[in-house]
This record gives C-alpha cells, sequence and structure tokens, in this order.
C-alpha cells in the first residue's frame, strides 16, 4: 500500500491527549474499558477504518493481547473517543492492550524489574525522549527489524524518523513521525490590545525572526506592571534549538557535544541578551516556579504573558482545560513555531517522535508489530476523523488547524532531535543545568563562554562513558 506522506494527522491528537488524560487511571477498572464509558466512533468512521484496514495483513495474531508499561494507559477511559489506530486493531485483529502501570519517576527501575525476571511487557513510549539510546545500552530494549517492514511501502514515509533512533545497526524506535516538542503559544486579544504585530502573519510572511521576536519581547514587558514576554519552564531548550543544532546530537551512532558549536554560541548569545532586557518571569523571586505555577492562567489567559513554548499537547484539550492560555472559543488562543534565525530560510522545531520501542524479550512481538501497522494506516487514512475532533471537541479554528499541520511538515521537513535525557541520570542533570545557564533569573544568568568553560569537560566526560557503552555493546554483538 502506497501511504501518502501526509504526517499531519489528526491522530496523535486523538491517541496521545487519551494516554496523557488517562494519567492516574489505574484506579479504574482495567477490565471495563471497551464498556460503554468510553465513546465509540460514528459508523462511518468505522467503515472508513476498515476500508484502510484492507491493505494490511490480516493473519491472525496467536497472542490478541499486548502490554503497554507507562503512567499513562493506552486504553481510552470515561468519556473518551476510540481512537482510529485503537479501532483498527481492535476489528482487524482482535486485539486489546494490557495495560501494566508504573510511575513517572518508576518506569525504568520497573522497566528493569520486568525484564530481568523474565517478565516483560511489550512496548513502552519513545514520546519523552528519555529511552533512547540508554535503553538500548542497558538492555532493555531491542531492535524492530525482526518484524516491522520499514522498507516497505506503509514505512515508507516514516523511514527517515526511524533512521535517526539506531544503535548497533538496529532500528529501536518505530517512529510514526516526527511531532513538534514545542510552539510558541500566545494569546491573540494580547496582541492585538498591546498593538504588536501577529506572530502568525509575521510567520506565512516569513518575517518571523529572532530580531522581531525580541522586540516584541522587549516592547511588551513592564516588570513594574507584571508584564512579561517569556514564562514557562521550556523556552530555554525551546529557543536554542531555533539555530537548528541540538545541545546533544547523535552522529553515526555517537553522541556528540554541540556545545562549542558557533551556532548553539550565536543563540545562547541572544537568549543572554533577553535576559539582559529582563523580559522572562522572575521564576528566582517566585519560589522557582512559573507564573500560577501552571494552574492559574500561566499569565497568557490573563494576559499578562506574551509568549509561552510548551507542547502542543498544552492546549490539545476541551475548552475548559485550556483556559489557562485563554477563551479558544472565543479565537484567543494561537501558536506558531519559535523564530528563525535572521540569517537563516529555515525554522527548526525541537522534534520528538510519535512512537514506541519493543521491550527486551517481548512476549507479543507480532502483536506490537501488528498495532504499529494501525498507527501507520491510520495515520494517513483517519486525519479527518482527527481534525473533526480538534475542531468540534476541543473548540479549534481553521487557523489553529492550518498551522498545526504546519508545524508538523517542519518537524518532518527538518527533525531536530535533542538526546539530552535520553543519555543517563547524570546527563540529564548536568543538562538541566547547562541549557538554563544564560537565562537564569534573579542575576544569575552567566554567557554562553563562562558555561562552556564551567560544563564543557563533564559534559564531555558523560558523553564518553556512554560512547564507550555503546562501542562496547558493538564489540559484543560481533563476537558473537
Amino acid at each position: 500500500m502506497k501511504t501518502t506522506k501526509k504526517l499531519l494527522a489528526g491522530l496523535f491528537a486523538l491517541t496521545v491527549c487519551v494516554g496523557f488524560a488517562s494519567c492516574g487511571s489505574g484506579d479504574k477498572d482495567k477490565d471495563d474499558k471497551n464498556s460503554a464509558s468510553t465513546i465509540e466512533m460514528k459508523d462511518e468512521d468505522k467503515q472508513a477504518i476498515k476500508d484502510a484496514a484492507k491493505d494490511l495483513d490480516t493473519t491472525e495474531l496467536a497472542n490478541k493481547n499486548v502490554k503497554f508499561l507507562s503512567h499513562w494507559d493506552i486504553n481510552p477511559g470515561d468519556g473518551q473517543v476510540v481512537p482510529p489506530d485503537i479501532q483498527m486493531f481492535r476489528d482487524t485483529y482482535g486485539g486489546t492492550f494490557e495495560y501494566v502501570q508504573t510511575t513517572w519517576d518508576d518506569r525504568y527501575t520497573d522497566l528493569a524489574k520486568y525484564v530481568m525476571s523474565g517478565d516483560s511487557p511489550d512496548f513502552f513510549s519513545a514520546m519523552d525522549m528519555d529511552g533512547f539510546p540508554k535503553g538500548a545500552i542497558k538492555g532493555m530494549f531491542e531492535p524492530i527489524d525482526d518484524y516491522i517492514d520499514l522498507n516497505s511501502d506503509l514505512w515508507a514515509p516514516a523511514k527517515p524518523t526511524c533512521d535517526a533512533f539506531v544503535f548497533n545497526g538496529g532500528h529501536y524506535v518505530a517512529g510514526i513521525q516526527s511531532y513538534p516538542q514545542y510552539v510558541c503559544i500566545y494569546n491573540t486579544k494580547t496582541i492585538e490590545e498591546n498593538g504588536l504585530d501577529d506572530p502568525a502573519e509575521l510567520y506565512w510572511n516569513d518575517e518571523w525572526t529572532w530580531s522581531k521576536f525580541t522586540e516584541m519581547c522587549t516592547e511588551f514587558t513592564d516588570q513594574e506592571q507584571e508584564k512579561v514576554a517569556l514564562d514557562g519552564w521550556w523556552y530555554a531548550a525551546a529557543l536554542n534549538d531555533t539555530c537548528g543544532v541540538p545541545l546533544i546530537g547523535l552522529e553515526n551512532g555517537k553522541l556528540i557535544n554541540n556545545m562549542e558549536n558557533p551556532q548553539v554560541a550565536k543563540v545562547q548569545e541572544l537568549m543572554y541578551n533577553l535576559g539582559k532586557n529582563d523580559v522572562f518571569f522572575d521564576r528566582a523571586s517566585n519560589n522557582w516556579s512559573i507564573r500560577g505555577d501552571g494552574t492559574t492562567g500561566l499569565g497568557v489567559g490573563t494576559y499578562m504573558t506574551l509568549f509561552y513554548p510548551c507542547g502542543l499537547w498544552g492546549i490539545e484539550g476541551a475548552p475548559q482545560d485550556v483556559t489557562a492560555f485563554g477563551d479558544v472559543e472565543a479565537g484567543e488562543i494561537m501558536f506558531v513555531p519559535m523564530p528563525r534565525m535572521d540569517d537563516s530560510d529555515t525554522y527548526y522545531v525541537t522534534s520528538r517522535v510519535d512512537g514506541y520501542l519493543l521491550c527486551k524479550n517481548a512476549p507479543n512481538p507480532e502483536g506490537f508489530a501488528a498495532y504499529m501497522n494501525c498507527r501507520m494506516t491510520t495515520l494517513s487514512k483517519a486525519n479527518e476523523i482527527g481534525i473533526n475532533q480538534l475542531k468540534n471537541d476541543y473548540k479549534w479554528n481553521d487557523n489553529m488547524i492550518k498551522m498545526r499541520d504546519e508545524v508538523i511538515k517542519l518537524c518532518n521537513d527538518h527533525p531536530l532531535y535533542d538526546f539530552q535525557e535520553g543519555v543517563s541520570e547524570e546527563l540529564k542533570n548536568k543538562m538541566q543545568d547547562v541549557r538554563q545557564a544564560t537565562v537564569l533569573t534573579g542575576g544569575g544568568a552567566t554567557t554562553w563562554t563562562e558555561n562552556v568553560t564551567a560544563n564543557k569537560d563533564a559534559v564531555d566526560y558523560l558523553l564518553k562513558e556512554a560512547n564507550d557503552s555503546i562501542g562496547a555493546t558493538t564489540e559484543e554483538a560481533a563476537a558473537e
């Protein structure tokens, strides 16, 4: 089957929002997930799913149940729509999901226990970008190549994404598509009332640049009136990657430290100067929390914060659940990619992978592969279903839909993955300090040159440890 390269599917809104909304749902009766508590698809949508499944290998699965280890339940819960991929897996294979519940903090500890005890789950989310390459190095996951044909027509659109997660010659992530880790969310009423240019219009006119972004941040900010240009947990990471170079990259199977890259130095200088202009919400004076700590408006919904870099998941919800950003039904919520370098023609969007990892010694890899094939099939075939949910249930307008399609396209045209959280806990902790150094509030910011001097050697050491582990594992594999 020839799957078109429309990596703009509304499916992700359905499947991932189900996942996040289901966090903590383990207290519910897991055997009730197929009950009337979920919202069934319309008959015409079910028929569309069945028609799309005709090109799949429909060989009956010896084991129809696949085990998913996570802090969120992949099964749709009370009041949630059954996603197209799960509907297809049910209809085509009689497939079911067993939720192996864990917590965010215990995910990898529990996975290791299950693998070592011979009771492995089947699959694990790769979307948090902290499972690879460490999970491959430590033998917690195994390659998908024996079960998923990445050279098939079905998987051809996703092959470049999967190729970004290769270890010892094997593909470790069944990556459906690249998906934006961050977008720049804003409130249109704030823009209008302050006489600022609309970032979306600037983007479509190819005028959404670092200099324009800096100009708007400086013009809007008035700390005495508690008006700030930037707030949130992620603006440092989101801004850094607009230079097109991640802090920690993976090239030819080796991890690399890009702290001395000239492009990184250039964007970090931009970030340091933004701090000198005092455009950030002062977390240092607010118990190191964002405004409202994410619960009472973030400042975006109350027109006091201009930009809030965040994942699309922040606004992919029912209107009453996204009021921290504004009134979506009134057209207040909008977003753009982070701005581009003035001397570049490319908008780089930090990417994360929409996909899953196959656990070591998974009891049902064939069932996992069948479900992944359903994911790929519904990606292109069920786009309309997902878009309808965004419009009808989440009240997104056409401008939001158009921009969402655009940022997903940007991710897949120029995927940019940063592996700083996927190597080791030591590197993750070190990089939290590194990436915040130039934007710390309360007078704690340092120049990038000072930051490199203070931290590069330690980062290099941690990467050498990881790369040596990769090399040792490669030699062991060759010996076998």
